[in-house]
């Protein structure tokens, strides 16, 4: 089977068998596929597009590259959640530790962050001896015995994966919903999930621009699930600002630890993390209908069983758990600085990239993988949208250590204000199962 006979396939618009893609993964993975081959044939698949049945085959393929997680001596449906990332989303912190306090095996793999997004393992890196990527039998036991888990992606899960995306980074071939699909759902499969819900993000702070863009990777994410026999479900949210009070890795901790007290229960994070959590026990057998899921996971917040869950995890696997008692435990920044408001008016919008890119600028995120993180460094929000402040009020404090970032009262730029009051837009704009 030549590669050049694949390639001219796709090219021309024909569709690939399951042989032929897998035997294209398995040369990317043990390096007997030339990446110049590989680059031609992801273009070609940008352009042509996949079926549900290409995407399914390329998704298998590139699970089977590496390890697969075998969850089978846990009792009960394992759920996972799996997000498109945006600024200040640390949803996985609070719905984890609620799910499972629910009584359903909350198993979840995470990245780290990379540019003006965070990376959920680098917010869990926050608490101080921590073990963020766990191995197989640890991951096991800190099912068993606090039905959750989360865990840094280890080199073995799906290394195809990690190869393709590297083309894809330098040859502009990111933004192809198969190949978005498969890599999601490759991990997804290889961790040892049976129940899947998705929060595929829209707007100007999200991957995806449009709810129509973002709607087509859902329905792709929702097809691969189904016909693997996943239990499946992607909620719509938008994504125009930064979602909480808080940009920034240690911040966003105690800002999750909050939420699990049963603080901000009315803000965008809260509502939605306990409606991603809703859908998780549903999807895991835990609720028989939403509104059932959505009144145990007010009684975990409100009997402090979600936040307990939480330390018992977090203890369990080397970690402080008295730093999500006591946040000076946590690290620290050394320079806080206030930005503030030029003029009265209403918050209308914040821009989420430009306040990303900052945070990372301060240390709070990476350029490149290799760059070093100050933990205790990010931006604290202190007019969300919608809120009225006048002049000289605060808009957000800058939090920094010893590296340089931006000039603090630049940020004040990311704030529109405006005489009127905004217009309450809601956070879920559709779903999909």
């Amino acid at each position: 089977m030549r590669m050049y006979d694949l390639i001219y396939r796709k090219k021309t618009g024909g569709e690939l068998d399951e042989d032929q893609i897998r035997a294209w993964i398995q040369g990317v993975t043990d390096g007997s596929v030339p990446p110049e081959q590989s680059s031609a044939l992801l273009m070609a698949i940008c352009w042509r597009g996949m079926s549900t049945a290409e995407t399914l085959a390329l998704t298998l393929a590139m699970r089977d590259s590496g390890a697969r997680l075998d969850l089978s001596s846990v009792p009960g449906l394992k759920v996972d959640k799996h997000s498109t990332g945006g600024v200040g989303d640390k949803t996985t912190l609070i719905l984890g530790p609620i799910v499972a306090a629910c009584g359903v095996p909350c198993a979840m793999f995470s990245g780290r962050g990379l540019g003006h997004t965070g990376g959920t393992v680098d917010k869990f890196s926050a608490i101080p001896g921590l073990k963020v990527e766990l191995a197989e039998a640890e991951f096991i036991r800190s099912l068993k015995e606090t039905r959750f888990a989360n865990s840094a992606q280890t080199a073995a899960i799906a290394p195809a994966d990690r190869r393709l995306y590297a083309l894809r980074d330098v040859t502009a071939t990111v933004e192809s919903i198969p190949l978005i699909t498969a890599s999601i759902m490759s991990k997804k499969l290889a961790g040892g999930a049976e129940a899947l819900v998705l929060d595929v993000k829209c707007g100007s702070a999200a991957f995806m621009k449009s709810k129509e863009e973002a709607e087509a990777l859902a329905r792709s994410m929702v097809a691969v699930g189904k016909a693997h026999g996943m239990a499946i479900k992607a909620l719509l949210t938008r994504m125009e600002e930064p979602l909480g009070w808080a940009i920034g890795n240690a911040l966003e901790v105690m800002e999750s630890v909050e939420i699990l007290c049963g603080e901000h229960e009315d803000s965008v994070l809260a509502q939605l993390s306990f409606r991603l959590a809703a859908e998780m026990l549903v999807a895991g057998g835990g609720a028989t209908s939403l509104a059932e899921g959505e009144a145990k996971v007010a009684g975990v917040i409100a009997s402090g069983a979600a936040l307990d869950t939480l330390k018992r995890f977090v203890a369990l696997n080397g970690g402080d758990a008295r730093a999500l008692e006591d946040f000076t435990r946590l690290p620290q920044p050394i320079h806080e600085e206030v930005v503030t408001a030029d003029r009265d008016g209403f918050v209308t919008a914040i821009d989420g990239r430009s306040l990303g890119l900052a945070a990372m600028e301060l240390g709070a995120g990476r350029k490149d993988l290799s760059d070093p993180l100050d933990l205790g460094v990010g931006l604290r929000i202190h007019a969300p949208v919608g809120r009225f402040v006048k002049k000289n009020e605060p808009l957000l404090s800058v939090l920094s250590g010893g590296r340089f970032g931006p000039e603090p009262q630049t940020l004040a730029s990311a704030f529109s204000l405006s005489p009127q009051a905004p217009p309450e837009n809601p956070w879920l704009v559709g779903q999909i199962a």
